[in-house]
């Protein structure tokens, strides 16, 4: 692999004892985390999808999209380090940028990874204290849920062709914790499906995110009509998509759906 793209479970030893370092952010998530641990000012670049928290001043450049950087904008901000993800960006763009400098990509699929990138986040850029206390909640919040009495459940995130979620997801694991066994556990990635194949499998819950495709009381209607026996449902796509920091406040999110 190109030496200038690091791997998440490599990077904790990067700039250790040195000074925050400019810093852009392809991914939302992890751009929620910087701030959180009071990196705000050392974060130059973020894209467009990167709302939370809401910035006043100063602003961080807009880079353009995670699909879609803007390379020329982000060589101008002259980074110290990019960070990147395996499933948001792209690996033409991951591997364009490494050509500026060093790209941290993480891969986050389930809990305890986000945990083991909290840490590692937090040795990086000495924020260990901050990092730890995450961790606890997290910790305390997730690692002793027991799954049991399970709904099936499909969730989508595009409608036209209708896509859902692989079992390789980190959606796939945040529905197990809020109560729903996915019925295309076995698929990887976000396979496309069929109305008739969706008709055929008649899940229980039919869960539609807020996005990226923006679901809204229409699709439900409409699904309701075709599925009369699942129940169909709108969900905040941030509160099973987001890693980082976002699954603080999934825990209560997840108790008011079922």
């Amino acid at each position: 692999m190109n030496e200038n793209i690091i791997l998440s479970n490599e990077f904790s030893g990067l700039w250790t004892g040195r000074s925050p370092v400019r810093i852009v952010s392809l991914v939302p998530s992890l751009t929620e985390i910087f701030y959180y641990f009071g990196l705000d000012k050392y974060v130059v670049g973020v894209t467009r999808f990167c709302e939370h928290p809401e910035v006043k001043f100063p602003k961080p450049a807009k880079i353009g999209g995670t699909k879609n950087p803007s390379f020329d904008k982000i060589k101008k901000l002259n980074p110290d380090v990019i960070f990147a993800s395996k499933e948001e960006n792209n690996l033409a763009d991951i591997e364009r940028l490494s050509t500026i400098c060093p790209v941290i990509v993480t891969d986050i699929v389930t809990i305890d990874d986000n945990l083991k990138v909290l840490e590692h986040l937090g040795i990086m850029f000495q924020k260990k204290k901050a990092a730890s206390a995450v961790i606890k909640q997290l910790s305390s919040d997730f690692k002793k849920v027991i799954f049991a009495d399970l709904k099936t459940a499909v969730y989508l995130i595009w409608k036209d062709p209708m896509m859902t979620v692989g079992g390789d997801t980190f959606i796939n694991n945040m529905m197990l914790y809020a109560g729903f066994e996915n019925l295309y556990f076995d698929a990887t990635r976000y396979p496309e499906i069929t109305m008739d194949k969706l008709i055929q499998d008649n899940p229980e819950y039919l869960l539609l995110s807020s996005e990226p495709y923006p679901f809204k009381e229409k699709h439900v209607e409409e699904f309701e009509r075709i599925l009369p026996a699942t129940k169909v449902i709108l969900v905040d796509g941030q509160m099973f998509s987001w890693y980082g920091i976002r699954p603080l406040f999934t825990k209560k999110y997840f108790s008011s759906i079922l």
